[in-house]
């Protein structure tokens, strides 16, 4: 609870260019604005709690900028050198990361969640950097569920953060009912900042977890929906190998020199094509040019091939039977023409 203030956010003072706001008090107005909506009944996504979010993280950001340029916290400093009046402007970055993730643009959500888990980075980082609490840094991956050993060091890990987060809650609790009768000294004013920094480390490694499985899920949404919008080219069937022949009696002659490879005909050929679309040409129309003499004369050729082809086994026929009609029968047998 932000200073534990009690007023509502219209009786806050408003703040014009002659009276910029203090640092304390843009710190204290974005916490109870973070506080109260979390704790709403109102849907997250309404227009009014949407504009508060808004004016929540636009004063912690204007926060953040003044504690920069202050240069109230440095690497080269201890936990206990660190003022106690500046103590709770450590939890800047997760007061961000937490209401950027009040966000409801489904357009922008893969966005929110990404600048919410850099501003939780940040704040554990600097906690670590300052000893506040022993606590192991997020990876950008999970255990494989081959990992049983990682895997079970993580749920272990969860169950230690629950009961400290629990133990936590209890004392701050406690610490909360004397910060609020006003008479907590420097002491007691800092336990109860650092109470809810070492609370906040516990909620922003469990909010990171929930943040890496939500970007798995939006990713693959998006992979899915560029897929969708891709046009997909049907697969053809692959075509089977084959001795194109001319005709069926070829057909016949080859297929018996190959029998395990399938013989097909030209007009089998164009059939399989057409059907299965391979053709380049199909379903485009062409203009017939108007045939030349060499075109109709080697038409005329290829009809007398053909022509010849057909008659092979009637012009086999006929030469069989006039050599057995020799072998049977003696030269000049039935002409009588010079017998006396």
């Amino acid at each position: 609870m932000a200073d534990c203030e009690n007023n509502s956010d219209h009786s806050l003072p408003s703040y014009s260019a002659a009276e910029p706001p203090k640092l304390s008090e843009l710190l204290d107005r974005g916490w109870k604005i973070f506080e109260d909506v979390d704790s709403t009944n109102e849907p997250l996504g309404s227009n009014h709690i949407q504009v508060r979010v808004k004016r929540g993280i636009a004063m912690l950001e204007d926060a953040s900028r003044m504690v920069a340029q202050l240069e109230l916290f440095s690497r080269n400093e201890e936990l206990e050198e660190v003022a106690t009046t500046d103590l709770k402007f450590l939890l800047l970055p997760a007061l961000l990361g937490a209401l950027s993730m009040k966000q409801t643009s489904r357009e922008k959500r893969l966005n929110l969640v990404r600048t919410a888990r850099a501003y939780f980075m940040d704040f554990l980082k600097r906690c670590r950097e300052y000893k506040v609490s022993h606590f192991e840094l997020p990876t950008s991956s999970a255990p494989l569920p081959s990992d049983l050993v990682a895997m079970a060091a993580q749920r272990q890990a969860k169950i230690e953060r629950y009961r400290q987060k629990k133990e936590l809650e209890a004392k701050l609790s406690d610490v909360r009912k004397a910060i609020e009768s006003g008479k907590a000294d420097d002491e007691v004013s800092r336990d109860f900042y650092l109470l809810n920094i070492r609370r906040w480390i516990s909620l922003c490694l469990e909010e990171i977890e929930s943040i890496d499985q939500e970007m798995e899920i939006l990713k693959n949404m998006d992979a899915l929906k560029e897929g969708a919008a891709r046009p997909s080219q049907p697969a053809r069937p692959p075509m089977k190998p084959f001795i194109l022949t001319k005709n069926a009696v070829q057909a016949r002659v080859f297929g018996a020199g190959y029998p395990s490879l399938p013989t097909m005909t030209v007009d089998d050929w164009y059939e399989q094509h057409q059907k299965h679309g391979a053709l380049p040409d199909q379903g485009i129309p062409r203009r017939v040019a108007p045939e030349s003499d060499t075109d109709a004369k080697d038409r005329e050729e290829e009809e007398k091939e053909e022509k010849v082809e057909q008659d092979d086994e009637e012009s086999l026929m006929k030469a069989r039977n006039w050599d057995d009609w020799k072998d049977n029968h003696r030269r000049g047998y039935g002409n009588r023409h010079n017998m006396g």
